[in-house]
């Protein structure tokens, strides 16, 4: 692509964003997406701001050096003061495969603080993942937790950096349990809460989902399975929540369960069901394109029969104005069910 229609498409979404930067800056927040290339004619190139670093990614193709040169001149002249970095992930399984000079991987490994409605996170352009510390396009998600969760309890599955529990301990949650299976994710978890004035002592639980789901469900774990002992797990009383937030990768595999989104999603909404109290709420994620929202709600209802359970009511959580949607199908779907 020419760099003068690069650079046109990226004042057109600059311009296109100016009603939703304003509104954001005006709830402390500086992490948005600039520019979403699946949905404004670039795609495989995301252009994303984490306070004062502007994180550059190109997922199909890598970006050649003229086409950066442009993209990070232009929001030199928007945006000044922030620090570009720019991640390749045009390789296998997304990983990241461009080397960067010694002194701009030491700006990208630093670690940065930014805001988003007033809570503060931290995020590097480079470390030992490859994903981003907070992904962006959950901010809706995380905006309808903090609105639910006043005096309520949650439990935060798959959770990563516990981005949305300590969202709703800074709303006012009564307790947030968080559970992930990386201590790396969890330690960044709890730098995240411990840069926030916090009511409460969030709990981080090193975990596999499936083990824990298990445990607080009242399903209970073997720690041997067909004869074969399991990895060691963390032992869990039984416990419901108010609020259940779900937010599974799109596949992974571990002795206690096969995560699959896309071929088998009840498998880990049924335990998720039934962590959550009668009258409660399951927010459920999937961010496999393939899947219509049709199909999935679906899915949804037909697995919650299935566990005896009623879904009064089932609310669509959209992504908001920075993740711009040609078809109005995002790849993220996030349904609120009343349980």
């Amino acid at each position: 692509m020419p760099t003068t229609q690069l650079t046109a498409l990226l004042q057109a979404a600059f311009d296109a964003r100016q009603p939703l930067l304003e509104r954001l800056h005006g709830e402390d927040t500086n992490a948005y997406r600039l520019f979403n290339g699946s949905g404004e004619n670039h795609p495989g190139l995301t252009v994303d701001r984490y306070g004062d670093l502007l994180l550059l990614q190109s997922f199909h193709t890598p970006l050649d050096g003229h086409d950066r040169v442009a993209i990070e001149q232009f929001y030199a002249g928007v945006l000044p003061g922030l620090t570009a970095i720019y991640n390749d992930r045009s390789g296998a399984n997304s990983r990241i495969v461009n080397p960067l000079p010694l002194e701009v991987l030491a700006e990208a490994q630093q670690p940065r603080e930014f805001h988003e409605m007033g809570v503060r996170y931290l995020v590097q352009g480079r470390h030992a993942g490859q994903d981003p510390w907070l992904f962006l396009d959950m901010r809706a998600g995380r905006r309808r937790v903090m609105q639910e969760i006043a005096s309520k309890t949650l439990l935060n599955l798959f959770a990563y950096t516990c981005g949305v529990g300590v969202a709703a301990a800074k709303a006012g949650a009564a307790h947030v349990v968080n559970v992930d299976f990386a201590e790396s994710s969890l330690k960044v978890g709890k730098d995240n809460a411990r840069l926030n004035d916090l009511p409460i002592r969030l709990r981080f639980v090193h975990s596999d989902a499936f083990a824990a789901m298990r445990q607080l469900s009242g399903i209970g774990q073997p720690k041997k399975v067909r004869g074969k002992p399991m990895p060691p797990f963390p032992t869990l009383e039984k416990h419901s929540f108010d609020v259940v937030f779900l937010d599974p990768p799109r596949y992974a595999k571990s002795p206690f369960g096969v995560v699959d989104i896309v071929n088998d999603y009840a498998a880990l909404m049924k335990p998720a069901l039934l962590c959550t109290a009668e009258g409660g709420t399951l927010i459920c994620c999937n961010n496999a394109a393939q899947i219509s929202r049709e199909v999935w709600a679906d899915q949804l209802q037909r697995c919650a029969t299935k566990a005896g359970r009623t879904v009064r009511e089932l609310e669509w959580i959209t992504p908001e104005e920075d993740f711009p949607s040609h078809d109005g199908q995002p790849p993220l779907k996030i349904a609120l069910l009343r349980v």
